[in-house]
């Protein structure tokens, strides 16, 4: 009898043959054609690399923009401006501003995006104050007293706050009849012509509560009434954005203590240079005088 050939490995259970699986043979891959996975470069940014802004980019306004994504630092026309974490920043324009500025974002990854803004130019009025001298007290005593004024509003000013009320919509912290509007020229007794109109005025009726505008810090409460502004109050909203509030017949706060928007912080008066009762709401952003009217926009009936 023949005898039956075996393969090597063969295995026999129960009748049934196992047949061993081919093991697959790998064949190496020349290094020409191994595949590298992507590079990943952790600085670019994942979000658009763009400037976007809200408000009016004119003389005396103000504008809240997003930053490219990645961006490390924000210059305007070269001077540093504070990039909020979720990208947001604040710039201003003063009202004798020229006709452009530039934006420029260094990103992390060394690229740098930069934005030319146009800025808006305005028409100003022109208020006659045929009745006042342009100074307020004897020109010598004036020169005497306003020096110390000065230094202590500069002094206020500079002041860093913690406070994200710049972010928030602004109220008016009065409303009634604007008497002078911000950026108007005023001509003086024998034609002298003063600075232009740092603000808004509003005419009120002396007590009427003044509230704040949006959140922030108080940094100047004056303790007497200063030779143009009266008794005056500053707030800082943060990002470089402060208010002033002139000629108030009472304040209601001091200096460090925190201010929520639509708290009431005093009241209209007459105090310093002024001819009757009103409040003038002031606002700059770093040295650029801006205009409150165009941040918060048209006063709403039954508004406080």
């Amino acid at each position: 009898m023949r005898g039956i050939p075996i393969a090597v490995g063969l295995v026999l259970l129960g009748g049934c043959a196992a047949v061993p699986q081919a093991r697959p043979q790998v064949q190496p891959v020349p290094p020409s054609t191994r595949a590298e996975p992507p590079t990943v470069q952790a600085d670019r940014p994942a979000g658009p690399v763009t400037f976007s802004y809200s408000g009016p980019r004119m003389q005396g306004g103000t504008v809240i923009g997003i930053a490219p994504a990645g961006t490390a630092t924000l210059t305007l026309d070269g001077a540093p401006v504070t990039v909020a974490p979720d990208g947001r920043f604040l710039i201003a324009f003063d009202r004798d501003a020229g006709p452009s500025a530039t934006l420029v974002a260094t990103l992390r990854d060394g690229r740098r995006v930069a934005d030319a803004l146009v800025i808006a130019p305005r028409e100003w009025n022109i208020s006659r104050l045929g009745s006042l001298p342009k100074y307020p007290v004897p020109e010598a005593e004036f020169a005497r007293i306003r020096p110390a004024e000065l230094a202590e509003i500069a002094a206020a000013r500079r002041v860093s706050v913690d406070s994200a009320g710049w972010r928030q919509p602004f109220l008016w912290p009065t409303t009634g009849r604007i008497s002078t509007l911000f950026g108007s020229q005023r001509i003086y007794r024998n034609g002298e012509a003063g600075a232009y109109h740092s603000g808004v005025d509003v005419a009120r009726a002396t007590g009427t509560p003044v509230l704040a505008p949006a959140d922030g810090v108080v940094i100047l409460a004056a303790d007497h009434p200063f030779t143009l502004e009266g008794n005056l109050l500053m707030i800082d909203h943060g990002a470089d954005l402060n208010s002033a509030f002139l000629h108030l017949s009472r304040i209601d706060v001091r200096v460090g203590d925190r201010v929520k928007r639509g708290q009431v912080i005093g009241a209209v008066g007459m105090t310093g240079r002024a001819t009757g009762p009103h409040l003038h709401w002031g606002m700059k952003w770093r040295d650029a005088r801006i205009d409150p009217l165009l941040l918060a926009g048209p006063m709403v009936s039954g508004e406080r």
